[in-house]
């Protein structure tokens, strides 16, 4: 059950997420111009030695190079689904605090690597784990998996505060269901 908001906080708090949106696209675009700039023409650059490098790459995929070459389909989806959580952000405005940021963070980084495929076709990536095989990538990517960790973490953080509300009414009953 929802509880009613005072009057006014809603509007405060969603110009808060509108500006973490903003955010993380500028700061997402702003990262692929340096790395396009001065990455590009040297390749390859020592960041954290032993961890992570700073790696030049384009990708006309989605996440691990997948759906490489299908540029239409990845504009479409992608512009569904962001379309879709700025609709279940602004509109039904979810009360946990946590919950708008992670769709804060979804929507900024997905907007970054969303704006790069509808211009040019491709994502600028830049980081490159030293340690470990993985995929290259950016600072959208960052924000929609810190943004996923997070709407993850409010779910279940939700059901722990849903299961201790309900956990007064099962003692009041002597905990029992009638099925014995």
């Amino acid at each position: 059950m929802r509880r009613p908001r005072p009057p006014g906080k809603g509007e405060v708090s969603l110009f808060l997420y509108v500006l973490i949106i903003l955010a993380a696209f500028a700061l997402d675009q702003l990262t692929k111009y340096l790395a396009t700039v001065y990455l590009a023409p040297a390749g390859t650059l020592p960041f954290l030695p032993g961890v992570m490098e700073l790696r030049f790459h384009l990708n006309d995929g989605a996440a691990f190079s997948s759906f490489s070459g299908a540029r239409v389909f990845l504009i479409v989806f992608t512009g569904c689904a962001l379309a879709a959580l700025a609709a279940y952000l602004f509109w039904k405005k979810p009360e946990s605090r946590l919950e708008r940021a992670a769709l804060a963070m979804l929507i900024g980084g997905g907007l970054g690597n969303f704006v790069d495929r509808v211009r040019t076709g491709e994502v600028v990536d830049f980081f490159a784990t030293t340690f470990i095989d993985f995929a290259v990538f950016n600072v959208a990517d960052c924000f929609v998996c810190v943004g996923v960790g997070l709407l993850v973490l409010s779910v279940f953080l939700e059901e722990a505060a849903k299961r201790k509300r309900e956990k007064p009414q099962d003692a009041q009953t002597g905990g029992t269901d009638g099925s014995d």
